[in-house]
């Protein structure tokens, strides 16, 4: 024998139900079928119920769509010569309901089994059609055989009685029954519920009874998830989980089981099976007593429970007092309070738990009533009630045993500025729950899928800013990597967010790259930076990285809040590197601490790997010593394209037409370019050296740089024989000009230098840069690196 359970959305419509017949009619044993209200009508029937308690008629237009939603279906699945009847027992039933209704409307009172009569009636009239659909087959009642009894403010099945009950009623059936789940009744006869989901139990507890050989549970999804897919996309189905795997993710927020149902199936070892009605072909979970082993996953599954608040009684005078904690849980049992996580100091001087907001204000009032005489003597000075929080669970039976889980896990959060306020690992090493606040539950569920390798790849989530020259390559680069590095690096790199100057878009499930321009074109999101960076640390998003391709003060501003909540910064701008050593230092250290990336690599040599070089020597433990480098390869280039028939204004035109030097050439020849990135290595090379620590030869007078860029144009073209001259002079004397940045025992300086043949820089072409560095290790022979150093 097997059963079945159907919940409320695979009988939500007549297709669904349809859908469920197919399914009934492919098994090959006997069946017993369990099916729950039709989808959404419990929440109808206690919705009508309140409203009735309050006097509002409009309690009758709610009674009037629970009878229409079922009168629809009918009309819509079941055979002509079959529908009347089926249509009176229907109508009959709403007539009942529509009494009860009409007492509690009158004398507006609502009692605990008023509500139980109330709910029954969605399986009632559910398993009424459903049997009618199957061919009318027989239905029982669930009241006759389910009992239970009232402790701790819950119906509890009494199994003794109930088991007999159900062995004697199905003993004198075959083939197919349908059984309306949910729905008990006391040993006065009266109805009573089993809770909501109580439909998995009903039919846990007659699989249990009757040896069944497997409990199939039939929902909307294709089993127990590695996560809620709602939150995490990249989610899966788990093939197989033990017993206790399902109790603790169920318990811990899945919906996809009632948790009271896996424990008499437990006792009997029969299988559970969660299976998809409208995926009927999908595999689906199996839940059984195998011990499932999975050498590369450490854990299964993660829960949430968002609906926490975190209660704290904290005193000095509770430690070493024996009895306390059972005084505290005993007041809260009392007070029909659950706790599902608790968290005690070694010293014994705080006792943490949660508990569901909604049971806050009763919590409060038992522990201080409990303890009034503690308060009054200040032997417990503070009780501290912590709500917008959520409790989260990391569940694997691979846990067991196996070092530096929850070491691995609160790294996570700590990189991704999560902050665990209470946590709690039993013994059994099955389950790891932790409190974070609720507006970072998305983030944290995110980056457990992914750091525990229940996600194939890693995930980043890009925010640029620039899309201008440098911002559109980097664009076009990443469009075109994008499959590269998913397929070889399993690395997925998602755009969220774009701004340019005026406007920005964001979009936490990407932003096709393609599309970037027309969005922010027609995107009604001004760009103050200041709004722009709020929103991104408002998105919260996980592994996020902001990437600056622009020359702004007013961006580079923005890298310490962002640091600050834990987003990477990527930037080919060179102010902040540039700028004040304490500025610098900071940004550094902020980085440091909250464990995110800062990193500037392209603010000198564009793609040249001279800063991680720098960085690679000095972590070795070697010493810089004294660097030289043509870091300008706007300035090279000029200087490499003068010629008999190319003069210096030429030159500096060719460069702004190709795209090396700054939309005002000025920058580049003022030096002040160089001068910046010559701060950027001496500082990371270990010396303490502001831009005006730098000595500068200016070797274009200072007139060049007043007045408009139309004035610059004029101005410069009357150098062109003065350089032309000199340049003669030097190609006699075999020798060129190269601009230099020169760090040399912590003083550096930047010159328009004359080198000869035997020189290094001296063959030099185009745009290239090149530097030379001088270390303990590399003394004699200084290590170089050379290469294309400007442009997008």
């Amino acid at each position: 024998m097997k059963v079945l359970k159907f919940g409320g959305t695979s009988v939500g419509t007549a297709e669904n139900i349809l859908q469920v017949k197919r399914i009934v009619e492919s098994q090959t044993e006997d069946v017993v079928l369990v099916v729950s209200a039709l989808g959404g009508v419990t929440d109808m029937l206690i919705k009508t119920s309140e409203q009735a308690l309050a006097g509002d008629e409009i309690y009758l237009e709610q009674l009037n769509a629970i009878g229409e939603k079922h009168l629809e279906v009918i009309d819509q699945i079941i055979p002509e010569d079959k529908k009347e009847l089926l249509t009176g027992k229907i109508r009959q039933l709403l007539n009942d309901l529509s009494n009860i209704y009409r007492g509690v409307y009158l004398i507006e009172e609502l009692s605990q089994r008023t509500s139980n009569i109330i709910a029954s009636y969605g399986e009632r009239m559910s398993s009424y059609i459903v049997a009618m659909v199957l061919g009318d087959v027989p239905r029982l009642d669930a009241r006759k055989f389910i009992k239970t009894n009232f402790s701790y403010g819950k119906n509890v099945v009494d199994f003794e009685q109930t088991d007999a009950l159900i062995r004697k009623t199905l003993a004198e059936t075959n083939g197919l029954v349908v059984v309306p789940g949910f729905i008990a009744s006391n040993e006065k006869g009266e109805t009573t519920t089993l809770g909501r989901g109580g439909s998995d139990y009903t039919a846990a507890i007659i699989a249990a009874a009757m040896q069944a050989s497997v409990l199939e549970i039939w929902t909307d999804v294709d089993g127990f998830m590695t996560a809620d897919p709602r939150v995490i996309k990249k989610a899966y189905p788990i093939a197989k989980l033990s017993y206790a795997e399902a109790m603790e993710l169920s318990h811990f927020g899945a919906k996809v089981i009632y948790p009271p149902t896996i424990f008499p199936v437990l006792q009997k070892e029969i299988p559970i099976v969660i299976k998809n009605t409208m995926n009927a072909d999908s595999p689906g979970t199996l839940i059984s007593s195998e011990k499932v082993s999975g050498k590369d996953k450490a854990i299964k599954g993660i829960s949430s429970i968002n609906d926490t608040c975190l209660v704290t009684m904290q005193g000095i005078g509770m430690v070493g007092v024996i009895g306390i904690n059972h005084r505290l849980f005993q007041a809260l049992a009392n007070a029909n309070v659950s706790v599902f996580l608790v968290s005690q100091a070694s010293s014994e001087n705080s006792t943490t738990f949660a508990i569901k907001n909604e049971d806050a204000e009763s919590a409060d009032q038992a522990i201080r009533k409990e303890f009034a005489k503690e308060i009054a003597r200040g032997d417990i000075n503070n009780i501290t009630i912590e709500k917008e929080l959520a409790t989260i669970a990391i569940v694997g039976e691979n846990m067991k045993k196996t070092p530096g889980i929850a070491g691995k896990l609160f790294n996570t959060m700590g990189r991704n500025g999560v902050n665990v306020i209470a946590c709690a690992q039993g013994a059994s090493e099955l389950n790891i729950s932790f409190v974070i606040k609720l507006s970072s539950v998305r983030k944290a569920l995110n980056v457990i899928h992914e750091s525990f390798f229940l996600s194939e790849n890693k995930e980043l989530n890009l925010f640029l800013v620039g899309v201008g020259t440098v911002g559109s390559d980097f664009l076009k680069q990443l469009a075109k990597q994008q499959s590269e590095l998913l397929t070889n690096s399993h690395l997925r790199i998602t755009l969220v967010g774009a701004a340019n100057s005026k406007k920005y878009i964001l979009d936490r499930d990407g932003i096709e790259i393609s599309q970037v321009p027309a969005l922010l074109a027609n995107s009604e999101n001004q760009n103050t930076l200041e709004n722009f960076k709020e929103a991104i640390i408002d998105m919260n998003l996980y592994n996020s990285v902001f990437v600056d391709c622009t020359a702004s003060d007013g961006v580079a501003a923005l890298y310490k809040d962002l640091l600050d909540n834990n987003i990477h910064v990527v930037t080919a701008n060179k102010v902040a590197a540039s700028s004040s050593f304490e500025n610098y230092s900071e940004l550094k250290e902020v980085a440091r601490k909250r464990g995110v990336k800062f990193l500037f690599e392209t603010n000198v040599g564009a793609g040249l790997p001279i800063i991680s070089t720098i960085n690679s020597l000095i972590k070795s433990g070697d010493k810089i010593q004294k660097l030289e480098a043509v870091l300008s390869g706007t300035l090279n280039f000029i200087f490499n394209t003068l010629s008999e028939k190319i003069p210096l204004s030429k030159a500096i035109l060719m460069a702004k037409e190709a795209g090396y030097s700054e939309p005002d050439p000025r920058i580049d020849l003022s030096g002040i370019d160089v001068i910046r990135k010559v701060v950027i290595l001496s500082r990371e090379s270990g010396y303490s050296i502001e831009q005006s620590d730098v000595i500068m030869k200016p070797f274009i007078p200072a007139a060049c740089f007043k007045g408009s860029l139309d004035d610059f144009w004029k101005e410069v073209a009357t150098l062109d024989e003065q350089f032309e001259a000199e340049r003669k002079v030097l190609e006699s004397q075999g020798k060129r000009w190269k601009f230099v940045g020169t760090l040399d025992n912590g003083k550096a300086s930047v010159e328009l230098r004359k080198v000869d043949q035997g020189h290094p820089f001296y063959d030099l072409e185009g745009s290239n840069n090149i530097i030379l560095l001088t270390t303990e290790r590399y003394n004699e022979y200084p290590m170089m690196i050379r290469g294309y150093g400007a442009g997008a």
